[in-house]
């Protein structure tokens, strides 16, 4: 099939330069390049949303992880400071 596409100069001299490098036709090498791309966004598509699940850490009730300078001080002892 044909149809007319824009190419911005810097995809066309890639495509130029891969063409002649693998010796292969300009068209071959838009074509693949067409497919592979449009495979991976479609693969991008498809992927879930990664979550992750809370797990009991086993600390004592006695540590407060919001306040990090009271912990380090904890951590460290008093002294430390």
């Amino acid at each position: 099939m044909r149809t007319t596409i824009t190419l911005e100069d810097d995809v066309l001299e890639l495509a130029r330069a891969l063409a002649s490098a693998r010796h292969a036709s300009f068209r071959f090498i838009i074509n693949e390049a067409l497919r592979n791309g449009l495979a991976a966004l479609g693969a991008e598509a498809r992927q879930q949303p990664h979550r992750t699940r809370p797990r009991p850490m086993g600390l004592r009730p006695a540590f407060d992880l919001d306040n990090v300078q009271e912990l380090l001080a904890r951590l460290d002892g008093e002294d430390s400071r």
